[in-house]
């Protein structure tokens, strides 16, 4: 299957696995490149732009395919040196970037004189049309129904994909609910270029993260995530857990009096951190998507892989043309 991002990318199929904290490690990235996907090494799940030139050699170990890093560029409590972790990646020689949260503008220069393809995951089409003007070369669209932060806008991807697709000449993926062959044939119908897939590869035999987690998504249905954070306007869609049930709670308690410091306790990353290492999935908010709805099983990232572009060659070779000959 060739689409432009599989050209952009060097790729076998239009599938790319996310930036997601502390389970883009090697393990997760090489195993997705692998299979014909394009893995992504999580840059900030390194604690040092030092630790993620030793995680991108690690995967070079583990893979001769094409993979990026992501860089996640958010508001946080301690201070991030993106800069540095920017340098890092560029001098790596790594060729494919995905950014998300604020601008990659101010890194662009790094970036492009070291070569570098850049999407950048946007929850509008304001933004990937910005992205666009900044010099990305390409786009990932978050829709509502995304884990972790789906913008302020509540706009869902059958909406926002086509929407995209009228305003940018860039090639994008689509981003959030997507976990199947329907889905990845959803959204080529809906002028993007290909998914992006975050909950779907965590509940892999190759995701780096405890079993109790990907067990919790095999059991979840649509209805298993929750929204935080809404009143201070940085969304989160997380796993319903008890941590996340407290933190709704402390919201609805606090209404407009809310502040950041109420929910930090709840809000830790190490919190996170020990969800996966340790599988107490009750212990921390940890980002997951409704297509946890979608999640049955915990096959290998080739399994998943070779299923879904199978899939996609039956849907279309099958039901969507024999729909047309009926019609013709």
């Amino acid at each position: 299957m060739k689409t432009r991002i599989t050209e952009l990318f060097g790729i076998e199929h239009p599938i790319v696995q996310g930036g997601m904290q502390w389970v883009g490690r090697a393990e997760m990235a090489s195993a997705v490149s692998n299979a014909g996907g394009l893995g992504i090494i999580t840059g900030l799940t390194q604690p040092t732009p030092e630790d993620l030139t030793k995680e991108i050699e690690r995967t070079r170990g583990m893979t001769d395919k094409s993979f990026g890093v992501n860089l996640t560029i958010l508001p946080t409590l301690k201070p991030v040196p993106y800069q540095e972790y920017a340098e890092a990646i560029a001098d790596s020689g790594i060729k494919i970037v995905e950014t998300a949260g604020r601008s990659p503008e101010p890194f662009m220069p790094t970036f492009k004189a070291a070569g570098i393809k850049v999407i950048h995951k946007c929850t509008s089409v304001r933004h990937s049309v910005k992205a666009e003007a900044v010099g990305c070369d390409a786009v990932s669209v978050d829709g509502f129904e995304c884990a972790g932060h789906p913008g302020e806008d509540d706009i869902p991807g059958l909406i926002l994909l086509p929407c995209t697709a009228d305003k940018l000449s860039i090639p994008f993926i689509a981003s959030g609910g997507f976990g199947d062959a329907r889905g990845l044939v959803a959204a080529l119908a809906l002028g993007a270029d290909g998914i992006n897939m975050g909950s779907r590869f965590m509940a892999t035999k190759e995701a780096p993260i405890h079993d109790n987690v990907k067990q919790a998504m095999v059991a979840a249905d649509e209805r298993n995530t929750q929204l935080t954070n809404r009143a201070l306007r940085n969304t989160s869609r997380v796993f319903k857990n008890e941590v996340s049930g407290k933190i709704q709670e402390i919201e609805r308690e606090k209404g407009a009096d809310l502040k950041i410091e109420d929910l930090a306790e709840y809000l830790s990353g190490q919190r996170g951190k020990v969800v996966f290492e340790e599988g107490k999935v009750d212990h921390g908010i940890w980002s997951a998507g409704m297509v946890v709805g979608l999640i049955d099983d915990v096959p290998s990232c080739a399994e998943l892989i070779s299923r879904i572009v199978r899939e996609v060659e039956e849907i279309i070779g099958q039901r969507l043309a024999g729909l047309t000959a009926k019609v013709a």
